[in-house]
């Protein structure tokens, strides 16, 4: 969210357009003073807005979310549990790979779970595919039924994306000292995750959010918080 002050209305929404990068009409606004004129010049008031991108509100809740599920523990025997049906879940596919570690994420207390075998790199698929749709089940199965999240790992393959996504951002870091803007080409999947948490922390004086395309991409936009 960004506050905007500015002589008429129709200024302070230019200006948040600006500022956000965005449409008026992709905009959410909370007018917290109307302009006035006053009386022959005096106790005249500026237009004063907070303004946010549509869908930020929403992102952030979700991430709120994701924060209190990792609050939760787990028991050593739901570690158990978690490792066993992992592992029959491999058995019943065509793939020859087994749990080689889960663990309480320090600081997340989430769930760390390590895959590896004869076949875990297949698992990953072409581009992720197949990683996306492990990941996903396996975080519904453990969001469910302990109300945890967790983390996967195959074969190194997260790790490879976490520098893979360092050293893109990298290359933006030029462009972001010289303007104070930029955005992230379109990412999915654990990439959005793992740029936006790199991001905020190589930027915390910066507005850094989520912005979703029309085709359920999502893009990484780092600007400046603006007053006016």
């Amino acid at each position: 969210m960004i506050k905007i002050v500015a002589q008429t209305l129709e200024e302070a929404y230019k200006k948040a357009s600006v500022a956000l990068d965005c449409s008026v009409v992709d905009l959410e606004i909370d007018i917290l003073q109307s302009p006035s004129r006053g009386f022959l010049g005096l106790f005249a008031k500026e237009a004063i807005i907070n303004a946010r991108y549509k869908n930020e509100q929403n992102e952030d809740e979700e991430l709120e979310h994701k924060r209190k599920i990792f609050s939760q523990t787990i028991s050593p025997q739901a570690q158990e549990e978690i490792s066993e049906g992992v592992d029959e879940l491999l058995k019943n596919s065509c793939f020859k790979a087994h749990v080689s570690e889960v663990k309480i994420l320090e600081g997340e207390k989430g769930v760390y779970i390590k895959l590896d075998g004869e076949d875990a790199a297949l698992l990953i698929g072409k581009e992720g595919y197949r990683y996306k749709a492990l990941s996903y089940m396996i975080y519904n199965w453990i969001k469910i039924k302990y109300n945890l999240t967790s983390t996967l790992e195959i074969a190194s393959f997260l790790e490879t994306q976490e520098t893979m996504i360092e050293n893109y951002l990298n290359s933006l870091d030029d462009k972001i000292k010289e303007s104070g803007r930029a955005q992230t080409k379109p990412l999915d999947g654990i990439l959005v995750k793992i740029a936006l948490e790199n991001l905020r922390a190589r930027y915390p004086d910066k507005y850094v959010a989520i912005r979703t395309l029309k085709n359920g991409k999502k893009i990484i936009i780092v600007n400046e918080y603006k007053k006016g």
